[in-house]
């Protein structure tokens, strides 16, 4: 397979082979398709939380947000951090 850079990209290349980030053209092509395999691989796990989210809707597992209940959740979490921070310094003592 061929790959054909522009100016720019190859300015880039260049530039990190000359820094030591790089040794070799080839590096910069592994690593460009290593870096896309694993953003798709984060928009396929995305993707299946969106459609369980949009499936536990579907079954009314879901919340009305309003500002009430933000604070009901805000002072839920809280509580449930004090009460960690608390067993955690408990069992050092």
């Amino acid at each position: 397979m061929e790959v054909n850079l522009t100016p720019d990209q190859q300015a880039f290349v260049r530039n990190a082979i000359e820094s030591g980030r790089l040794h070799r053209e080839e590096e910069a092509v592994e690593e460009a398709l290593a870096l896309w395999e694993e953003r798709e691989r984060q928009r396929i796990e995305f993707l299946a939380s969106l459609q369980e989210a949009e499936a536990s809707l579907a079954r009314g597992e879901g919340i009305v947000i309003t500002p009430e209940s933000i604070r009901a959740l805000a002072e839920d979490t809280k509580r449930r951090g004090r009460e960690r921070l608390a067993a955690q310094l408990a069992a050092k003592r």
